[in-house]
């Protein structure tokens, strides 16, 4: 009987020796076996605004409704903005006709007229000179006033000025425009050229469209609604990159390498059917700080998280929150090159 108490003993401490190997052989020894890790497909969300203040047109798209990179979602009402636009244009071609002007000089057209006021005014010279000199021949008979000589006086020295001021501006005819003149109006050109780029702009700001691909999640607002650039009118979820958020246990953090290979699998894909994808991140903090009077083995219940990239799923596989297993495939380096469906 003591015999057999012997045999249970030693078996029993047996036992307990094997089991005690196999556990420090499993986290000390090496790690061939698949890593099994869940997360979710990461949802990554951008609210989409327009850049302008109006009242909501259209929009073109309805929740759940796939959109491309530069797709149109929606537009404001745009009677202001054109408005804008053509004053901002019809300022744009007055400033340029002007300058244009500037830059032709003087047409021969007015040069001709300048130089016919001039013979006019030297005309008029003349005629006052010969009323003058009449003047003074009748005041020295006596036949005159001296007020009338005074008047023919003043008379012939009007009559010279109007000639210095034609003959001046004919000389200003023949220069053509001051060069701080042109210059002045380049600057209204640019100018003017910039109110209509504005304008443009504004008018562009009335569309939105889609900065990604990806899905539409949420319409904020609807048709007639008043917006800013402050408020969001649809949200946009995108899909590309499209990677799983998922945690590893602390440890198991030691069977993780960045580029490893994985496979992602959910529970709407066929049996045995699973997307390919490889670790594009492991975080270096864990999720959890761990407090300074914590025990080693409340350390090893952290985890950290892993980010795996996944390949495109044409086919939408993986949608944006849809929980999955990831498979991490041991001692296969490197980052994947092709993207197929793995079976």
């Amino acid at each position: 009987m003591l015999k057999h108490r012997v045999w249970i003993l030693g078996g029993v401490m047996i036992a307990g020796a094997a089991l005690a190997g196999w556990k420090w052989w499993s986290s000390h020894g090496p790690q061939d076996t698949v890593l099994h890790i869940y997360g979710n497909v990461d949802v990554r969300e951008v609210q989409l605004a327009f850049n302008d203040a109006d009242r909501i047109a259209h929009l073109y798209v309805e929740e759940g409704d796939t959109v491309k990179v530069g797709q149109l979602l929606a537009d404001l009402d745009t009677h202001r903005l054109q408005a804008n636009r053509d004053a901002a244009l019809a300022r744009l071609g007055s400033a340029e006709e002007q300058l244009r002007k500037l830059m032709n000089g003087s047409r021969p057209e007015d040069i001709r007229l300048a130089a016919a006021n001039v013979e006019e005014a030297q005309a008029q010279l003349d005629l006052a000179k010969k009323m003058a000199l009449r003047q003074h021949a009748l005041i020295t008979k006596g036949n005159t006033d001296q007020q009338s000589v005074d008047a023919a006086d003043s008379a012939e020295q009007a009559a010279l000025a109007v000639l210095h001021a034609r003959q001046e501006a004919l000389r200003l005819e023949r220069l053509g425009p001051r060069q701080e003149d042109i210059a002045t109006q380049h600057q209204g050109v640019v100018q003017a050229k910039a109110e209509v780029m504005l304008a443009e702009q504004q008018w562009d700001d009335a569309r939105l469209l889609a900065p990604h691909d990806g899905v539409i999640e949420e319409r904020i607002l609807e048709p007639g609604s008043m917006v800013t650039p402050q408020s969001p009118v649809l949200t946009l979820a995108l899909n590309h990159p499209l990677w799983i958020r998922a945690y590893v246990p602390e440890p198991d953090l030691g069977r993780i390498k960045l580029g490893m290979l994985a496979r992602i699998r959910s529970d709407s894909q066929v049996s045995g059917q699973s997307l390919q994808g490889w670790v594009g991140y492991i975080s270096p903090i864990s999720e959890f700080t761990p407090k300074s009077v914590e025990t080693t083995d409340l350390r090893t219940q952290l985890v950290y998280r892993v980010r795996v990239y996944a390949c495109p799923n044409s086919e939408r596989e993986l949608r944006l929150g849809m929980p999955v297993t990831v498979d991490i495939l041991p001692n296969v380096p490197g980052a994947v090159t092709t993207c197929t469906v793995r079976h």
